[in-house]
């Protein structure tokens, strides 16, 4: 039976008692490696990215108006947004106890209108480039979110009691926003009075 056997395709800078390559990736996949982090790769590649957003009250996932945060709009045609992590601090309770987690929708060919700016975003290879998609703190979507992945829990409780102060939830590259689509992070029912610092570790891959 004919094998076919391929290598390379990703960087290789080898040294030591060397026999590179195989290795591969882009569509060949392969690769396996855990001598450095799990995305090093990709960032070390600059295609690693954070949007960082303070919000107030995040919205119910089905709302259109005011979605976030950070919502992230895909409106690049060359790459996909691939989420890999997901930070959540919460620095003021909720008078209405809900979940917190991702939504998202496609037919967003145009920018979100009302947006306000997102608070923080950075190429996580410290210096490099911007990401094709667009951070925004919040914003009005065109289709309202369809979805509603839940990540972390907010109680009504004193903040001081709270067991969710912090929370750090891999999401592993489990969700794609394809071209003109948007991701953001939402609540299952609007979550008064809370404040939180959110945040959305992306990955950008060509389509």
């Amino acid at each position: 039976m004919a094998q076919t056997v391929g290598g390379q395709v990703g960087p290789t800078s080898a040294g030591d008692n060397t026999y590179p390559p195989i290795r591969m990736g882009r569509g060949g996949e392969l690769v396996v490696t855990e001598l450095h982090g799990r995305y090093y790769e990709q960032t070390f590649r600059k295609n690693v990215f954070m949007a960082h957003a303070i919000v107030t009250a995040p919205v119910v996932y089905t709302t259109a108006a005011g979605t976030g945060g950070p919502l992230i709009w895909n409106g690049s045609s060359s790459t996909n947004v691939v989420v890999l992590a997901v930070g959540i601090g919460i620095t003021v309770v909720t008078t209405v106890a809900a979940a917190l987690g991702l939504t998202g929708n496609t037919g967003q060919t145009s920018a979100p209108t009302s947006t306000t700016a997102i608070d923080s975003r950075a190429n996580l290879f410290i210096g490099g480039a911007a990401s094709n998609a667009t951070p925004y703190r919040i914003g009005t979507v065109t289709n309202a979110g369809n979805f509603f992945l839940p990540l972390a829990h907010l109680h009504t409780g004193a903040l001081t009691v709270d067991t969710t102060g912090m929370g750090w939830i891999d999401i592993g590259g489990g969700l794609v926003v394809p071209p003109n689509a948007w991701v953001s992070l939402a609540a299952s029912a609007t979550a008064t009075t809370t404040v939180a610092q959110l945040a959305i570790i992306y990955e950008e891959v060509p389509v």
